[in-house]
C-alpha cells in the first residue's frame, strides 16, 4: 500500500504542490500506538518546499488519497504528520495473499549471493559448554535466516585439532592416565565416558599439575634457592618483587600474577608440552598417533553434541591442514614486505600505522599461531568456494581485536575479499556464579545443560497434564522439544552483542517472553483447527479491530526476515514473533472462533489463526527451535 501511496503522489506531485517529487521525499514511519493509522507519512521535507503548513499540506494529500485514488479510508493530521487508515478490505486481501503463499515471507531460493557463516569451532582438548551453545545456535540460526532471504549458505566450523592447549591434554593423558587390570590407560570404550569428556578431563589434569609445580617454584625463589633459573627470568623477579614496596592490595595482587607467568614459563610439564608441539608438527609417528586417537574421541563426543542441538554442517575445515597454508602465506608476506623478521627468527607485522600494534604471526621456534591458522583457512576456503562474495565469523567478542587484525592482513597480502569479511561478535554468557574457566573445570558442561533443561521440561509439563493419548516416545520428543526450545529462545531473544546472564529455570516457562510460550501458541491453534470443519475466508467479511491487529503483524513478517539477515540478528525473529503470539492471545480471548455463529467471521478467524500458526513455525525454525502441535 505505501509502494501505491508513493507513486500516486510523486504522478501527481505537479498538480498538488507545484513541483516535481521525488522518491526521497515521500518518507513512511510506523503510526505511534496512541494515534489511529495503519501508516504516517512524514509532511515536513514536502512543507519545506511547498512552503505550507502542515494542516494545509496534510489537508490536501489526505483528501487525494481517500476521494481520488480511493486507497485509504480515512486520515488524521498530528502536527507534521499524516496518520492515514487503510480499507477493511485492503486488510483482508492481505491475510488471503499470505494465506496462499507456502513460503510466505522467504525470497526465492539462492536469488542472493554465495555467503559461508562458521560458527563453533571448538578446540579438541574439551567438551563443549554454555558458551558453544550461544555460538552455535546463533551461527546456525543466521544461517537459516539468510537463507530464508535468499542467500546461498555455506555451514562451517573449523576445527581447532592443533596447538600446545592440545598437547596439554595429550601429556597429561600420557602422565597421569591410570592403568586397568589390562595394562590399558583410560579411553572412551574402558570407561564408558563421551570421548570430549575424556580429554577435557586431562586439559583440567594439566592445569592442576601446572599450577602446583610453578608455585613450588615461586616457593623456592621466595626461599633465595634460585639454582638452574636463567638470569633473565630471575631479573624480572627481581624487579617485579622490588616493585611491591609501598604499592596498594591491588597492584601487589597484578605483580604476583607477573610472578606467577614467570614461574609458569619455568615448569618442566610446559616445556614437555611445548616439545610435544614440535615433534607434532614434525610429523613424529608416536606424537602424532596419539593426537589421531584423542582427536578421534573428540568427534564422536562432539557429533552426538551437535546432533542433540540440533545444528548442522555443510563443510568442516581443520587447522591441522590449514596452518600449513598459513605458514605459507607468511613467506610470501616475507617477500612482499608486508611482514618482517626478528634475529629470533620470529616473524611479525608492524599495524602501528593503522593504530594496533605488532603482531605475531610465527614463533621463533618455527611453530605457528592462531593468526596463521585463520589466514590460511580463509584463503582455503575461498579457493573452494571461488562463488563466496563474504564469511561471517560467529566468534565471542573475547576475539574482536584478532578478527580486525586477521582482515587487515588479509587485505595488505592482497585479498579484495577481505573487506567482505565479517566478525559477527556476540556477548558472553555469565552464570549466577560468574565467568567459566574452562581450565579449572567449573565451565558448564553443554551436554549436561541440554539434559537439564529437557528434565526441567518434562517435570512441567507431566505437572500440567495434557499428554493423554500420547505414547512414550512421543512424550520424550515433545520434552525434548520444549526444553530445547526454551534454551535456544532464551539464548537468541537477546541481541548478540549484548553479554547475557543465563538462567535455566527461567527458560521453560510458559508465560513471559519465552520458547515454550511461543510453542503453546502454536499446539493451542492445532488444537483450534483440529475442532474446526472445512472453511473458507470470504474477502469481503467485515474485520474488527482485533483482527486487523494480528494481521498488521503477520505482514512484518518479510521485512523483519529482511532486517534480521542485514543485521544477523535473530534477536529481531523472536522479538517479532512474541509480539505476534501476544496479539494473538489478545484477539484469542477477545472473540467467539468455534462457538461464532457468522460463518463468513468464523471462517476469517480460523484462517488468521491458521496463518499464525504457519507464521509461528516458520520463524521458529528460523532460530533452529521446532514447536508440537500438542502440549
Amino acid at each position: 500500500m505505501e509502494k501505491l501511496i508513493k507513486s500516486a503522489i510523486i504522478e501527481k506531485s505537479n498538480l498538488l504542490f507545484g513541483f516535481e517529487c521525488s522518491d526521497s521525499l515521500i518518507q513512511f514511519q510506523k503510526t505511534k500506538k496512541e494515534f489511529e493509522g495503519d501508516t504516517t507519512l512524514v509532511l515536513f521535507p514536502l512543507m519545506k518546499l511547498a512552503g505550507k503548513s502542515p494542516q494545509e499540506i496534510g489537508k490536501v494529500l489526505g483528501d487525494f488519497l481517500r476521494d481520488d485514488v480511493r486507497c485509504i479510508r480515512d486520515y488524521s493530521i498530528i502536527g507534521g504528520f499524516l496518520n492515514v487508515s487503510f480499507p477493511n478490505s485492503y486488510w483482508t486481501q492481505q491475510l488471503e495473499k499470505i494465506s496462499t503463499d507456502s513460503a510466505f515471507g522467504f525470497e526465492v531460493k539462492d536469488s542472493k549471493p554465495e555467503i559461508m557463516v562458521e560458527y563453533s569451532s571448538p578446540n579438541t582438548n574439551k567438551p563443549l559448554h554454555l558458551g558453544h551453545l550461544r555460538n552455535n545456535f546463533l551461527g546456525y540460526s543466521v544461517s537459516k535466516i539468510l537463507e530464508a532471504y535468499g542467500h546461498k549458505v555455506i555451514k562451517t566450523q573449523i576445527i581447532n585439532d592443533r596447538g600446545i592447549h592440545i598437547c596439554k591434554s595429550m601429556l597429561a593423558w600420557q602422565k597421569f592416565s591410570p592403568l586397568n587390570e589390562k595394562g590399558e590407560r583410560e579411553n572412551p570404550d574402558n570407561t564408558g565416558m563421551k570421548g570430549d569428556k575424556l580429554v577435557g578431563k586431562y586439559y583440567v589434569e594439566f592445569d592442576k599439575h601446572f599450577n602446583a609445580e610453578a608455585k613450588e617454584i615461586i616457593g623456592q625463589w621466595n626461599a633465595g634457592q634460585f639454582d638452574g633459573f636463567p638470569e633473565t627470568t630471575l631479573a624480572k623477579y627481581r624487579e617485579f618483587t622490588d616493585a611491591k614496596t609501598g604499592k596498594d592490595e591491588k597492584a601487589i595482587a597484578g605483580l604476583d600474577d607477573k610472578i606467577k607467568e614467570l614461574a609458569k614459563n619455568e615448569t618442566s610439564i610446559l616445556r614437555e608440552a611445548k616439545d610435544l608441539l614440535v615433534r607434532w608438527e614434525g610429523r613424529d609417528p608416536e606424537v602424532f598417533l596419539l593426537w589421531t586417537t584423542m582427536n578421534g574421541w573428540v568427534y564422536s563426543g562432539f557429533d552426538e553434541t551437535y546432533k542433540k542441538m540440533g545444528v548442522e554442517f555443510d563443510r568442516l575445515y581443520y587447522e591441522s591442514d590449514t596452518f600449513i597454508l598459513g605458514k605459507d602465506l607468511v613467506t610470501e608476506g616475507l617477500q612482499k614486505g608486508v611482514f618482517y623478521q626478528k634475529e629470533d627468527g620470529s616473524v611479525w607485522i608492524d599495524l602501528t600505522g593503522e593504530g594496533l600494534d605488532h603482531k605475531l604471526l610465527l614463533r621463533s621456534d618455527g611453530t605457528s599461531v592462531y593468526m596463521t591458522q585463520d589466514l590460511g583457512t580463509a584463503v582455503d576456503r575461498f579457493n573452494d568456494y571461488p562463488g563466496l562474495t563474504g564469511i561471517i565469523y560467529t566468534v565471542g567478542n573475547e576475539q574482536d581485536y584478532h578478527f580486525k587484525v586477521l582482515f587487515l592482513i588479509l587485505d595488505k597480502l592482497g585479498y579484495s575479499w577481505a573487506k567482505s569479511c565479517f566478525h559477527l561478535s556476540y556477548g558472553m554468557v555469565d552464570l549466577p556464579t560468574g565467568k567459566m574457566k574452562s581450565r579449572e573445570g567449573t565451565v558448564v558442561d553443554a551436554d549436561d545443560l541440554m539434559d537439564e533443561v529437557i528434565e526441567s521440561a518434562q517435570e512441567m509439563t507431566a505437572e500440567r497434564g495434557h499428554l493423554d493419548g500420547m505414547s512414550e516416545a512421543e512424550r520424550e520428543k515433545l520434552y525434548k522439544t520444549i526444553g530445547m526450545g526454551g534454551l535456544k529462545y532464551y539464548l537468541l531473544k537477546v541481541d548478540p552483542k549484548k553479554r547475557m546472564m543465563f538462567n535455566p529455570s527461567e527458560s521453560i516457562e510458559l508465560n513471559g517472553h519465552t520458547g515454550p510460550f511461543i510453542q503453546y501458541a502454536h499446539a493451542r491453534i492445532q488444537s483450534l483447527l483440529g475442532k474446526a470443519y472445512e472453511f473458507k475466508m470470504d474477502a469481503d467479511t467485515e474485520l474488527g479491530d482485533a483482527e486487523k491487529d494480528v494481521i498488521k503483524q503477520l505482514v512484518l513478517y518479510p521485512s523483519v526476515i529482511e532486517e534480521a539477515a542485514k543485521e544477523y540478528a535473530p534477536s529481531a525473529i523472536a522479538n517479532y514473533t512474541y509480539e505476534l503470539v501476544k496479539l494473538f492471545n489478545q484477539f484469542y480471548q477477545n472473540v467467539m472462533i468455534l462457538s461464532e455463529t457468522d460463518e463468513k467471521q468464523k471462517a476469517l478467524r480460523l484462517t488468521l489463526s491458521q496463518n499464525v500458526a504457519k507464521v509461528i513455525k516458520s520463524s521458529m525454525l528460523l532460530l533452529g527451535i521446532e514447536v508440537p502441535n500438542k502440549m
